[in-house]
């Protein structure tokens, strides 16, 4: 809850702006705002074999033992709740100092503009597909008016699936932890065309990390949900945003939405999964901070304060589509303590599956908005 922790979340919420904030490193000694709800926070890879695939040994990420511990202890959040969500290249990296000349540099400082990087690009696609939409919805009111018949298109399906709300940063932070690279992808598409394994400082992978074990850990210590993959945010992305209501949602897909407390969204996936694949869901929302504004003039000012009012418990839940018992859920995501929901378990059998969003617990508002991105493999036909 320190001061600029809470202008963070406070300003992620009412500005509707994503933070990627520099994880901790070196010697610390600035253990905030990593300990944002809000905002992304990024840890660096060193390159192995020409590859981004592991986590640099000066990350300041890891759990609190052996040499190193009490620094480490500073540096992390308190509790069981995970600080970094996403990873980036940034040992060595090659920039321009201030003469001109190109130097090599390491360090989260030049992970994060990665990270900020792919955010850019996303929403300038998110803006095109707005201007197509928009154009599109302009020549079918034409046609419509002349009384032509109105196409029918797989472009036209593609952009009517399209809003303002994919400038959400909820939806942006969903998108970009949910297409992150764990496990390189055999060519198959099983491990949904991830392009490379990524490894802790211990040499542990995703596959072998304790949140991949434990529902109630969402994310790595070290490597949150994997390796910031910017052509697989692409993909995930551009496949537009499906409602839970209606006829199901595709393979690929994101929302923007909100549920009320003690309730739930169903998300039905509308093709069989395939046996032995991949899934990844990610479920992000807000901490609740409220500015404590003196003036009135809907801005922080010096000497003001931040009223931290909460987290609300959202859960995620992978479920055969026939069945309403979370406690048979194929995967959950169930932590009390993160603002990220992150799935990514194996396919037990081929069959149909649903995604649900739940409200677990009310601490402030009764009604909770949130992202939500899944990635899926459908069953070949």
């Amino acid at each position: 809850n320190a001061l600029l922790t809470l202008c963070i979340d406070w300003s992620a919420r009412v500005h509707d702006v994503l933070y990627v904030i520099a994880g901790n490193q070196g010697k610390g000694g600035i253990p905030i705002p990593t300990d944002n709800f809000n905002g992304i926070n990024a840890a660096y890879t060193a390159k192995r074999q020409g590859v981004f695939n592991k986590i640099d040994f000066a990350n300041l990420s890891a759990l609190p033992v052996g040499i190193g511990r009490r620094l480490i202890r500073q540096e992390i959040n308190v509790g069981s709740r995970r600080s970094i969500n996403l990873v980036a290249p940034g040992n060595k990296i090659s920039l321009y100092d201030l003469k001109g000349k190109v130097t090599k540099v390491s360090g989260t400082s030049f992970a994060a503009p990665h990270i900020t990087g792919a955010v850019a690009l996303l929403q300038e696609f998110g803006d095109s597909a707005l201007r197509k939409l928009r154009s599109r919805q302009q020549k079918l009111f034409l046609m419509q008016s002349l009384r032509a018949e109105t196409p029918n298109t797989g472009l036209h399906r593609l952009w009517m699936n399209w809003s303002t709300d994919s400038r959400r940063h909820e939806v942006m932070k969903a998108v970009l932890l949910n297409s992150a690279d764990k496990i390189q992808d055999l060519g198959d598409g099983m491990l949904l065309g991830m392009s490379r394994t990524i490894r802790a400082k211990d040499n542990h992978n995703w596959l072998e990390s304790d949140a991949y074990q434990d529902p109630k850990i969402p994310l790595d210590m070290q490597m949150g949900t994997g390796h910031l993959n910017g052509f697989r945010a692409y993909q995930q992305f551009k496949l537009g945003q499906w409602s839970p209501s209606g006829i199901g949602v595709p393979p690929v897909g994101w929302d923007y939405r909100a549920v009320e407390k003690s309730s739930y969204r169903d998300y039905v996936l509308t093709k069989p999964l395939a046996e032995g694949s991949f899934i990844s869901l990610t479920l992000a929302w807000d901490r609740l901070v409220e500015l404590e504004d003196e003036n009135n003039n809907d801005a922080y000012d010096v000497g003001e304060s931040f009223r931290d009012r909460g987290l609300n418990n959202l859960d995620l839940y992978l479920m055969p589509v026939g069945e309403e018992d979370t406690t048979k859920s194929v995967c959950a995501s169930i932590s009390e303590a993160d603002a990220v929901e992150h799935i990514f378990c194996k396919i037990p059998a081929q069959g149909r599956y649903k995604i649900r969003v739940q409200y677990q617990q009310q601490v402030n508002q009764p009604s909770q908005a949130y992202g939500l991105a899944w990635w899926t493999v459908p069953n070949p036909q």
